[in-house]
């Protein structure tokens, strides 16, 4: 099979993880890199051997050699890049959050499905074995009829109130834990326990401010959210509750707890460094206590790096580059991610108006113009 060449948009997150993706997995080369500073793309390039780099996307997607695009730029930039990636007939990795709205994450839906293209989010938690087997036994119907989901993320990556002021701490660029987090959150929600029926959600900034090095330090106002508190009345009535900080010292980590008739389910972590390592599963039959699962062989990561989230984006690859060979759409695609997006935009409604807020089915809104 050929190899797919790839144009990497965006070297923060870009160069930290999807040009070692691309250059581990056997069928993907990357055959550009963009950055807006050109001097910053040609080091990058230069020092991954990558025949192109470039500050002007169209130049970049003309060139024959690139066959797909993967967008990792701060969430502001996402949607216009995105727009000329699929309108040049560009198969498409994109990170998330997706768009800065519902209305734009559904428009992109569309415009890939026109172009015929393969467009998939970065939804990596979907491919961490842990993760897996946790699904394999939800599916099996381990915990019987579901009585309480609860999850927590609750870590410390931006308690300290000298971490910098950036894009990140502005609601109207995408920033907020909500993103980075919830984002993924939405999507796993979905995933493993089906759709929203309503939710009651309120966000806040615990620091108001923090210091812009691009301006000697001087401290500029936040607006993005660091802690979310959701609750969620899932469609078949399970109740769910949500909690994520950005800002808690010696937060408990990230834990999905699963309370039903027959038994109960715990996948956490507690590692405050890699959002990916240290995930493990624990199951108790109702009445007895947890013990952990071993993951099997058949769902282990094939060689883990250092950089836990390099091993389930090369899986991510692998699955978009599946959806390119066969030409047909993969899940999850811009379907899934429009719909995480959805409930991040109720989830700002719910907060401004104080109230509980109903969840549209997902058919319904991607059938809505616009």
């Amino acid at each position: 099979m050929p190899v797919i060449g790839v144009a990497v948009i965006g070297t923060g997150f870009g160069q930290k993880i999807h040009i070692p993706g691309f250059e581990i997995h056997p069928r993907t080369q990357v055959a550009a890199v963009y950055n807006p500073d050109i001097d910053k793309a040609e080091v990058i390039a230069r020092s991954h051997d990558i025949p192109h780099a470039g500050d002007r996307l169209e130049e970049l997607l003309a060139l024959p050699e690139v066959q797909a695009v993967s967008i990792s730029t701060p969430p502001f930039l996402h949607y216009e890049m995105a727009k000329q990636v699929l309108q040049a007939g560009k198969h498409l990795l994109l990170e998330k959050p997706m768009t800065l709205s519902a209305t734009q994450a559904r428009q992109l839906y569309h415009l890939a499905a026109a172009k015929g293209v393969v467009a998939m989010p970065d939804f990596e938690f979907r491919f961490v074995p842990a993760w897996q087997l946790f699904a394999e036994y939800l599916a099996q119907g381990y915990v019987g009829q579901k009585r309480l989901i609860k999850i927590d993320w609750l870590v410390s990556s931006r308690a300290d109130a000298q971490r910098s002021w950036n894009w990140y701490a502005q609601k109207t660029k995408g920033g907020g834990a909500l993103g980075a987090v919830g984002s993924h959150t939405f999507d796993y929600i979905h995933w493993l326990f089906g759709s929203v029926r309503r939710l009651c959600a309120q966000l806040s900034t615990a620091i108001p401010e923090r210091p812009d090095p691009t301006a000697g330090g001087e401290l500029k106002s936040v607006d993005a959210d660091d802690t979310c508190l959701l609750m969620l009345e899932l469609a078949d009535g399970t109740p769910c509750q949500l909690c994520i900080s950005s800002v808690t010292y010696e937060g408990r980590g990230h834990f999905v707890e699963v309370y039903g008739d027959r038994g109960t389910l715990v996948l956490g972590s507690c590692n405050q460094k890699d959002y990916v390592h240290g995930f493990n599963l624990q199951a108790a039959p109702a009445g007895k206590p947890l013990a952990e699962v071993e993951i099997p062989k058949r769902l282990a990561f094939p060689q883990v790096y250092t950089d836990g989230r390099l091993a389930p984006f090369i899986r991510v690859v692998d699955q978009w580059v599946q959806g390119i060979d066969a030409g047909k759409v993969m899940t999850p695609s811009l379907r899934e991610g429009a719909y995480s997006q959805l409930l991040m935009d109720l989830t700002h409604q719910s907060h401004e108006t104080t109230s509980w807020v109903d969840v549209p089915s997902l058919d319904v809104f991607l059938d809505q113009k616009g």
